[in-house]
């Protein structure tokens, strides 16, 4: 099923004052509110209602592939279910006080990641995904507050959010979401379809839904220093070799044999030290670790082609990345899914343009009819695998 919505890309020109930031540009935004403080945006999208009925919702969240939750407040306790939900789950649902969230809905529709297109002044290295709820009167997830950035674009219907700036952050005990124990309203909005409140990280907020509304989040990634550390020294242990192997050739009888020696504890010390990495390392591991598709993406594998077909149809029709590719740059190399890529320079401005874009259309190969036949079997590999698709 296709949905339609009126929104058009906003400029790239990060100078231009954007509706979508309330008549500001990317660059005073980034530099006044990103990171630093709230910003509401009144009429962010006009008329902007969604693009998904509830009922697409509820049917996106009884697919397999797809991430989602219900949450309840009943009798003054929250209750969380995962996902995938059968169809049957949403007939007896009470009349109020309850969300239905999706998370990647991007991975599943143009829409979505037309959308996403309109933040691209952030670095696609720090976006994460488009998360669609739905909630009946009263509905929400109870006041919380989130380690990142997000936007939170109001579809159909109103929502309240009120927001804290407060410095306690303690959760109630035993509960299943991550719900503040103490909230204290600080400001108070209701915003309707189009409009838009920006957070940054440790805002404290609460949304409660005014009659049936859906909310789009757009949600930034912020990986914890444990995180990075831990998936950076499994990159070295991949990328790293050590022919050297622990010997004492010198060892002398202990006191105590079951004491690990100083001699020991010095030696191993200095072939550890032997473990050094640099700025291009760090961009390498970067590059495959934020382009990593999350464990439970799948790829729709299309029926076979040959590569003169495949071109042909290429520079007729024109290819876009699938929804659930990401495609970046660090240094000289491009990075798609956590694969490492080298292209000739011959195609450099082709595969920028399909990084940047997420799309490359007839017209970009026929200003460049000298494609490298290196960049054709690429893209061939890349569509066989369902990483990119026609336009």
């Amino acid at each position: 099923m296709r949905y339609h919505t009126n929104m058009k890309k906003n400029s790239n020109s990060h100078s231009k004052p954007l509706t979508l930031l309330g008549g500001i540009t990317a660059e005073s935004f980034l530099k006044e509110y990103w990171h630093k403080k709230p910003l509401l945006i009144r009429g962010a999208i006009p008329e902007f209602k969604g693009f998904l009925t509830p009922n697409e919702l509820a049917g996106l969240a009884c697919e397999e592939d797809v991430q989602s939750r219900l949450i309840t407040y009943v009798k003054k306790e929250w209750k969380l279910e995962q996902g995938p939900f059968a169809e049957k789950r949403f007939v007896n649902l009470p009349e109020r006080d309850w969300t239905l969230l999706v998370q990647s809905v991007n991975h599943h529709l143009q829409e979505a990641n037309d959308l996403l297109q309109q933040f691209n002044f952030i670095p696609y290295a720090r976006l994460d995904d488009l998360m669609v709820s739905y909630a009946p009167d009263g509905g929400g997830v109870g006041p919380h507050f989130d380690s990142y950035d997000v936007f939170l674009l109001q579809g159909c219907g109103q929502r309240v959010w009120r927001i804290s700036e407060q410095k306690d952050l303690s959760l109630l005990d035993g509960a299943p979401l991550r719900i503040l124990k103490n909230f204290n309203t600080e400001q108070e909005f209701t915003l309707s379809a189009g409009d838009m409140l920006y957070l940054p990280p440790h805002v404290a907020h609460w949304g409660i839904a005014v009659g049936d509304c859906m909310t789009y989040s757009i949600g930034f990634r912020a990986p914890t220093a444990q995180e990075l550390a831990g998936e950076f020294l499994n990159y070295l242990q991949e990328h790293r070799s050590f022919s050297e192997r622990y010997s004492d050739p010198n060892l002398s009888v202990q006191e105590h044999s079951a004491e690990i020696s100083d001699d020991m504890v010095k030696q191993v010390s200095s072939m550890l030290n032997g473990l050094r990495w640099n700025d291009a390392d760090v961009a390498d591991f970067l590059g495959q670790y934020l382009s990593e598709p999350k464990s439970h993406i799948v790829f729709d594998i299309p029926k076979n082609m040959s590569l003169p077909a495949f071109e042909k149809r290429m520079r007729a029709d024109g290819i876009q990345l699938s929804f659930k590719s990401q495609l970046l740059k660090a240094a000289n190399c491009y990075y798609l899914n956590g694969e490492v890529i080298v292209f000739d320079a011959d195609s450099e401005r082709l595969i920028m343009k399909l990084a940047d874009d997420r799309v490359l259309s007839s017209h970009d190969f026929y200003d460049d009819a000298n494609i490298s036949d290196a960049f054709v079997a690429e893209m061939h590999d890349w569509y066989l695998a369902g990483c990119i698709t026609f336009q």
